[in-house]
Parts: structure tokens; sequence; C-alpha cells
């Protein structure tokens, strides 16, 4: 906060934040009809949360090769369709199983 201009900034970045969530409120008025522009914006969150989400997993782990095993096992339990929290816990296992075995070879 020694910064003279970070209630600026703060203000700056709250006006930003509260025009993106409601300008599209004012903006559109009636329902949205177009299939192509439904299913685009049905699949944004998917595509946001993966972009955010998937460089991080191979960054948050001591070794690449662990983040793998992380993600093969993550994509294996959410392929047979289990939940998150089974899914989480399996990759995180993976990771800590993985790291151990490379401990001893690498």
């Amino acid at each position: 906060m020694n910064n003279p201009n970070f209630y600026l900034y703060l203000l700056v970045m709250t006006g930003v934040t509260y025009l993106v969530r409601m300008l599209p409120l004012v903006l559109v008025k009636r329902k949205i009809e177009n299939r192509f522009l439904v299913s685009f914006l049905y699949y944004i969150p998917y595509a946001v949360l993966s972009a955010m989400t998937i460089p991080a997993c191979f960054y948050a782990t001591g070794h690449m090769l662990s983040a793998l095993c992380g993600v093969a096992v993550a994509l294996f339990l959410a392929l047979r369709g289990k939940k998150l929290l089974p899914v989480a816990v399996g990759a995180t296992v993976g990771v800590f199983l993985a790291e151990v075995v490379m401990r001893f070879f690498l």
C-alpha cells in the first residue's frame, strides 16, 4: 500500500469487473436463440477453466514425470465417470506414488 496510486488501481479494477458482469445483462434484453451462439456460450466456462488448470497441473510438482502421472490418473478416472473428489484424490495419490518411485530410481 506504499504506492500512492493503489486506491486508483483498485477503483479501476472494480469498475472493469463490474462492467464485464453488468453489460451483458443490460445490453441483451431477450433470450438468445442463435444455436451457434448458445452452444458457444455454453462451453466458455469449461474452456476457461481448462486453460487455467491444465498448465498449472504440469508445474505444481517437483518433476514433469510425476505431473504427467497425476494428469494420466485424473484423466483415466474422469473418463470412467468418477466424480470430482475421487478424481482429485486419485491424481494426488498418483503424483505422490510417482514422486516416491522416482526418488529411488532418479
